[in-house]
């Protein structure tokens, strides 16, 4: 059990930062960029979908991470798809189609408190990048 928590801490150190390292240079972009702009609604959009996108591909790097460590230590039932059980497990969806073996089985729920938190941290950066974009704005006009 140790080991399967040692291990669940370390991957999630790995995407904790990652997902910092994310969040700084969004914000870091945001700033920048919002003292050049103009500020209409096009800058708002893509300032928004520019975000978004970027903290889904920090999400899906993270479930690579998973997916990673448990392909190394063999977590799941040969044959089966280490990409899928991973998004499965970080999204909280929990289908339950793929059974970890007996003694990794503490990872799923790592993955799952990995990813809900870091959902939860992409949501108030998004709401910040909102929020600033906006404030921004209004002391333009």
């Amino acid at each position: 059990m140790l080991l399967q928590l040692l291990v669940g801490a370390a991957a999630s150190a790995c995407n904790v930062i990652i997902h910092a390292l994310v969040m700084a240079s969004i914000i870091k972009i945001i700033r920048t960029q919002a003292a050049r702009a103009r500020f209409g609604s096009l800058f708002l959009v893509s300032t928004m979908i520019a975000s978004v996108s970027v903290l889904m591909t920090a999400h899906i790097l993270e479930v690579a991470v998973w997916a990673t460590v448990y392909w190394l230590v063999e977590a799941i039932p040969a044959g089966s798809n280490f990409l899928y059980f991973a998004f499965v497990n970080y999204t909280t969806l929990g289908y339950g189609d793929i059974i970890p073996v007996e003694r990794w089985r503490l990872l799923g729920p790592f993955t799952a408190m990995n990813g809900i938190l870091l959902s939860g941290w992409s949501t108030a950066v998004i709401f910040e990048v909102l929020r600033r974009t906006l404030k921004y704005r209004d002391d333009v006009e």
